[in-house]
């Protein structure tokens, strides 16, 4: 297995494509959509004697365009059968109706979140300006939970993992202890919940689960979507659900100081004034972050606005800890 890493301008850090060079010749995502970046794709794979057209599948964590764009250009070269969880699969075709059921939904929420007009009218333009990332019509076959593909020198199994999409997958390798997690596990950065996809309900939940199944894992490396290696990823996971229930801490306690707010307020208060793609990131994760605390019982929401219940402010007056309890029956750190 050979790790290439791809220049991103448009995310953080650099993407890795992950190359099984053999019979078959397998890759684990394909890098963003770009001429920039298949250039780079195509020179590091030349390196190895491999070129599109010798490529015989492509294994897709998620559907975002910096992991899918340039499956497309692969399957046309020498028709790469593309694969990718069915819960991402319809976006990966290019199916016009999924896009615009999404598309849709996003304007809903940042309505619903009271996302300013002008920065709403930014960040759409934004994201019709990035369709350059993404494969356009693509023919792809769907995978599920538990499914197993044989990559040559190992098998790969799919671990669903979602929250950061509703189809991320992580991709474990059966004869070792080690993973390909995607977006769903990276070394520096925690992924992106509520913004990044906002198909997936209560995403926040589900996020929590597959950083539960990691820690049950307990792999030996982790090999991310973006970055170097993660040498332990049951750590790392650990310190990923740490962070969360901080920054629930933060948001309950920002409810506390205002009485109410929107998601909009509370991801300002958390986040600070954003830019670019994180104007739907900051945003996305407050809301995810205030629907989980709401099934908690510790929040209530009424016409876009949150604010404590009588418990969680009981709950609130009595914390002394550093987190927010997140699970349900989880004790309340002190």
């Amino acid at each position: 297995m050979e790790q290439i890493r791809l220049g991103n301008t448009v995310f953080e850090g650099n993407n890795s494509v992950y190359l099984f060079d053999g019979d078959p010749t397998v890759l684990v995502d394909s890098g963003l959509g770009t001429p920039e970046a298949r250039q780079e794709l195509e020179s590091a794979l030349a390196e190895y004697g491999v070129a599109f057209a010798d490529v015989d599948e492509v294994l897709l964590t998620h559907y975002h365009g910096d992991h899918a764009g340039l499956a497309g250009a692969i399957r046309e070269a020498g028709g790469a059968t593309i694969r990718v969880h069915e819960a991402d699969a319809d976006l990966v075709r290019g199916e016009p109706a999924a896009w615009e059921a999404l598309y849709a939904t996003q304007k809903r929420l940042f309505e619903a979140w009271g996302m300013p007009d002008p920065e709403r009218e930014t960040l759409l333009e934004r994201m019709d300006n990035a369709e350059e990332m993404y494969s356009g019509t693509l023919a792809v076959e769907t995978f599920e939970d538990g499914d197993t593909f044989d990559v040559g020198e190992t098998t790969l199994e799919v671990m669903h993992s979602p929250g950061h999409t509703a189809g991320l997958v992580s991709f474990v390798m059966t004869d070792r202890n080690e993973v390909f997690s995607g977006d769903a596990l990276l070394p520096v950065y925690t992924p992106n919940v509520g913004g990044a996809d906002v198909r997936v309900d209560r995403p926040l939940a589900k996020y929590l689960t597959t950083l539960d199944r990691y820690v049950q894992r307990d792999f030996d490396r982790a090999w991310p979507g973006h970055r170097e290696a993660i040498d332990d990823p049951t750590g790392r996971a650990e310190d990923i659900s740490h962070h969360h229930g901080e920054r629930a801490l933060r948001v309950v306690n920002v409810l506390a100081e205002r009485g109410s707010a929107d998601a909009w307020t509370v991801s300002a208060d958390l986040f600070g004034d954003l830019e670019d793609i994180h104007v739907l990131h900051g945003p996305g994760e407050a809301s995810a972050h205030l629907d989980h605390l709401v099934d908690l019982g510790d929040v209530e929401t009424d016409e876009g606005q949150y604010r404590l219940t009588a418990d969680g402010e009981a709950r609130l007056a009595e914390h002394e800890g550093e987190t927010w309890p997140l699970r349900e029956g989880a004790p309340v750190e002190s």
